[in-house]
């Protein structure tokens, strides 16, 4: 049995910064942005001296840039906006998808039930999802398929102010499903 020793190796080893910051910074002119202040053009050891005075380090912005872009701040405060802006980004995406909410129900459901599964329907209808709904047929059931597509097409009937059928009921081997998008 051999043991690979440098695979244990990452995980002493120190964090390195995500960006350049402060000495890691090696190019001759850099465009300074101070808070409050103009943009200017500083060599980076002048710009990195400005830093320390200040108590603050010199972050790498944009290395594409001519010459490129450094700005002056905490490196930690600057660390926390990166990931706040993630999180902030990450929350957009998650209110603008669109989820698919399954319900599920047999063709001799009762009518209570049925108004269960309507207003769990509505509520995923007004938060914006889409509605699938589907009768499970078991054993000889499926005899039954235009029960089941009554039940599918009441249903929808019941949802019509706040959604419309996306996809009509439709049969695939022991079951039958409708979609519903909301209006």
């Amino acid at each position: 049995m051999q043991i690979n020793r440098n695979q244990n190796y990452n995980r002493f080893k120190k964090n390195e910064p995500q960006h350049k910051i402060n000495n890691a910074i090696v190019y001759p002119e850099v465009r300074v942005i101070i808070e409050g202040e103009e943009p200017r053009i500083l060599s980076s050891r002048d710009a990195i001296k400005l830093a320390d005075e200040m108590g603050l380090d010199l972050i790498e912005i944009s290395a594409v840039a001519k010459p490129p872009v450094c700005k002056i701040m905490d490196y930690s405060k600057y660390l926390y906006q990166l990931k706040k802006a993630e999180k902030d980004k990450q929350k957009k995406n998650r209110e603008n998808r669109i989820d698919l909410k399954e319900l599920q129900f047999s063709p001799s459901i009762a009518e209570h039930d049925i108004n269960v599964r309507i207003k769990q329907a509505e509520r995923f209808l007004t938060d914006g999802d889409k509605v699938k709904a589907v009768i499970k047929f078991k054993g000889r059931e499926i005899v039954y398929k235009d029960k089941g597509s009554m039940v599918l097409l009441q249903f929808a009937e019941k949802l019509f102010h706040v959604g419309k059928v996306e996809q009509m009921p439709k049969l695939e081997g022991k079951k039958i499903f409708m979609v519903i998008a909301p209006l």
